[in-house]
C-alpha cells in the first residue's frame, strides 16, 4: 500500500507538541454544514482564509458531522502555524466528475508549519473505480489529501478511506511527519496507493511506514520502492529503512521496482528488516523489467542502478513456490544485495530463489537458498 518514486529521501525525527491557539475558526461559523449533502466547499475556503491570514497560532475547527467539499486548495504561505482539528468527515462529493480533473481532491500547497489532527476523508471511490472497469470516458481520479512544495507537516490520526487513487500523497515538500494514520480500501479498489512520495526529504511516518514501523498490510499490492526510471533524467530513492512490518495475503511484500528503459537513477542503501510474511504471493521481489502492456520499453534495459540492499530477519510463508525473486538490469547489475537470517516457506516446505543479475552476500540461516 506504501509507495516510494524516485526521490532523495532522508529520515528525520521530529518531537510536536500541541499547543493552544490564540485564534480559532469553526468552520460552521462560515457556514459549513454537517449534514452529508450542503456542498460545503466554500465555508472552508473562508475559513482557511481567516487561520492563514491571523498573526498567533490559528485553529481550524471541523465539528462531528460529514462534510462535502469538492476539490479544494488549501494555498500559502500563512503568516502563522495552522492546526486543523477534525471530529467529523470530509467528504467528496456523489458525484466523482464533481471532484474535477485536476488529479486532487485535497491540496495543500506552499504551506508552512501546518499540522492535521484526527478525523476521517472519504473520497468515495467506488463511482470512480467502476467508470475505470467499465473502460468508459472517466476523469483522471483524484487523490484524497496532497502536499506539494511545504514544510514542517504534521498528519496524526487522520483516517483515509475510499480514496479514488492515492488516499496521500507527497512531493517536492520537506520534514513531514505522519503518524497514527488508517488506511482503508476495498480488496478489489484499483491502484489505491496510501501513501506517494516523491521529491521530498525528511519524512517521517510512524505505525505505517520511512522509518516505518508496526505496520500491517492486508490483502493490498505492497510496500513498493518504485516506479523507478520512469525518465531518463530523475533523482534516486536513499536511505530508507522499512522495520517492524507484517503483510497478510498481500500480491507483494517488500518491493524494489523500475522501468526497463534507460535511466540515470538509482535506489542505494535500503534496508527491510524484521518482517513477517503470512501468504505473500512475492515476498521478496525486485523487478527491473517493469513494462506494462509492452509499451515505452519492449526489449530495453532499465538504467537505474539497485545497490546496497539488505533483507534481514524475514520469516513466514510466501503463497507462491518463489520466495525471492531478483530480477536485475542486464546493464546495471544489482550489487551489495545482503541476505541475512531468512526463513520463507511454500506449503510447509523451504520456498526457492530465483536471481538474474543480482550480486551479494548471505549471514546465517537463509531459506530459501540463496541464488546470489
Amino acid at each position: 500500500m506504501a509507495k516510494l518514486t524516485s526521490s532523495p529521501i532522508s529520515i528525520i525525527i521530529i518531537f510536536y507538541f500541541f499547543q493552544s491557539s490564540n485564534a480559532a475558526y469553526n468552520v460552521v461559523s462560515f457556514g459549513a454544514k454537517p449534514d452529508g449533502r450542503t456542498d460545503s466547499t466554500q465555508p472552508f475556503l473562508r475559513a482557511w482564509s481567516s487561520a492563514c491570514k491571523s498573526v498567533t497560532m490559528a485553529t481550524i475547527y471541523v465539528p462531528r458531522g460529514s462534510f462535502v467539499i469538492r476539490a479544494v486548495v488549501f494555498g500559502g504561505p500563512c503568516r502563522s502555524k495552522v492546526v486543523f482539528r477534525i471530529d467529523g468527515t470530509l467528504v467528496a462529493p456523489s458525484n466523482y466528475w464533481n471532484v474535477g480533473n485536476s488529479g486532487y481532491w485535497i491540496l495543500f500547497s506552499k504551506v508552512v508549519r501546518v499540522s492535521i489532527y484526527g478525523g476521517t476523508i472519504d473520497g468515495r471511490g467506488s463511482g470512480f473505480w467502476a467508470c475505470r472497469r467499465t473502460g468508459e470516458n472517466c476523469p483522471n481520479g483524484a487523490r484524497s489529501i496532497s502536499f506539494s512544495w511545504s514544510r514542517k507537516i504534521v498528519v496524526s490520526g487522520l483516517t483515509s478511506i475510499n480514496s479514488q487513487t492515492m488516499h496521500m500523497a507527497l512531493d517536492h515538500s520537506q520534514n513531514i511527519v505522519i503518524k497514527n494514520v488508517k488506511i482503508i480500501a476495498p480488496t478489489n479498489s484499483p491502484n489505491t496507493d496510501g501513501i506517494h512520495m516523491q521529491s521530498s526529504t525528511g519524512i517521517t511516518i510512524i505505525l505505517y511506514w520511512v522509518v516505518i514501523k508496526a505496520t500491517v498490510c492486508f490483502y493490498g499490492s505492497k510496500c513498493s520502492i518504485g516506479s523507478l526510471g520512469d525518465y531518463a533524467k530523475e533523482d534516486g530513492v536513499e536511505n530508507v529503512t522499512v522495520t517492524s512490518a507484517i503483510f497478510t495475503k498481500t500480491q507483494n511484500g517488500v518491493r524494489i521496482k523500475s522501468w526497463a528503459r534507460p535511466s540515470n537513477g538509482y535506489a542505494r542503501n535500503l534496508v527491510f528488516r524484521n518482517i513477517i510474511m503470512n501468504s505473500v504471493y512475492n515476498p521478496i521481489i525486485i523487478d527491473q523489467n517493469y513494462c506494462p502492456d509492452n509499451r515505452g520499453c519492449p526489449r530495453q534495459s532499465s538504467g537505474v542502478k539497485i545497490s546496497g540492499v539488505t533483507y534481514k530477519n524475514i520469516k513466514g510463508s510466501s503463497a507462491t513456490q518463489v520466495g525471492i525473486n531478483f530480477q536485475c538490469s542486464s546493464n546495471n547489475p544489482c550489487r551489495g544485495i545482503k541476505l541475512q537470517y531468512i526463513k520463507l516457506t511454500y506449503n510447509g516446505r523451504p520456498s526457492i530463489s530465483h536471481c538474474n543479475n543480482a550480486h551479494g552476500t548471505t549471514t546465517g540461516l537463509v531459506i530459501p537458498t540463496s541464488c546470489l
